[in-house]
């Protein structure tokens, strides 16, 4: 597959097709195409052979088609990120807003803090501290749409009438079973015992959510509080390692939280794994600039 890749990139170049449209149409035009047509082919393929398989060919075609993909995943990520923004209510957003805001503070109050002493030492709530960060805040907004959608489909879903609908069902299935036997019935008892199978799943799902949710809001808090003492260890703790160290504790003890997450998909739509935007970062950069 490198070969192919790395064999068409050779032959799409721009200035290869130039040449080699151009070696053709005079092949064609020379009035000896039977000749110079198999020459521009012959020349054509020794250049894709050379280029194609030359290692550092290669592992440019290969620098490129992962940079592609880096820059596709932030496209993905960001969009993912918008998504979410726009979805949940002011009173969240403002929620998430204000705890990225504070870790930009107080980044900015370790940065001032910085030991004049250690000016070769990596910034404070840099690089992979804020990347950390990024993916906490991320786990963060999740649960808070999580929240959201779950306070939506507990408003639209009713216990009460899917519990009504499946005794209702179960009544109308006996009903089927008593008397002669003959298809018909047998059709329409197999439409109600799915019937019944789907609302039971409805009910199921509900009760899942229900049980769920008080876990979520209870993980929203901790990890609001997680994230706002991280972010204050830059400033009393000039160790990047240790710091990065936390931020990888805080996201293991996470595991759980996102399985349940991804148990709660059918309410809220969210993605299984999705690619953590930059948030903390981006500002970082843009503030340098």
């Amino acid at each position: 597959m490198n070969l192919f890749r790395s064999i068409k990139t050779a032959f799409l170049y721009h200035w290869n097709l130039l040449a080699f449209g151009g070696a053709l149409g005079f092949a064609f035009l020379s009035g000896a195409a039977g000749v110079c047509v198999p020459l521009v082919l012959a020349a054509e393929a020794a250049y894709l052979t050379f280029l194609g398989t030359h290692p550092r060919f290669q592992e440019y075609v290969a620098a490129q088609k992962a940079k592609q993909q880096r820059q596709q995943e932030k496209a993905t990520a960001e969009g993912g990120l918008q998504r979410i923004l726009s979805a949940l209510p002011p009173k969240a957003v403002q929620r998430f807003e204000a705890l990225q805001s504070r870790c930009l503070e107080l980044r900015q109050i370790a940065v001032g803090l910085k030991d004049p002493s250690l000016a070769d030492a990596p910034m404070p709530l840099e690089e992979l501290q804020l990347a950390g960060l990024d993916r906490l805040l991320w786990t963060f907004l999740r649960l808070l749409f999580t929240q959201h959608m779950l306070e939506r489909f507990f408003q639209r879903a009713d216990e009460e009438q899917i519990n009504k609908t499946i005794k209702n069902l179960e009544q109308a299935l006996r009903a089927q079973s008593a008397g002669p036997d003959d298809p018909q019935k047998q059709k329409m008892r197999k439409a109600l015992e799915d019937n019944i199978q789907t609302s039971r799943e409805r009910l199921a799902n509900l009760q899942k959510a229900r049980g769920n949710s008080e876990l979520v809001q209870l993980e929203i808090d901790r990890l609001e509080n997680k994230i706002q003492s991280l972010s204050e260890m830059a400033i009393n703790r000039q160790e990047p390692d240790y710091i990065v160290h936390q931020v990888d504790e805080v996201a293991s003890s996470m595991v759980q939280t996102e399985r349940t997450m991804n148990e709660l998909q059918f309410a809220t739509g969210l993605a299984v794994e999705e690619e953590v935007p930059q948030m903390l970062q981006r500002q970082a950069i843009t503030a340098k600039k």
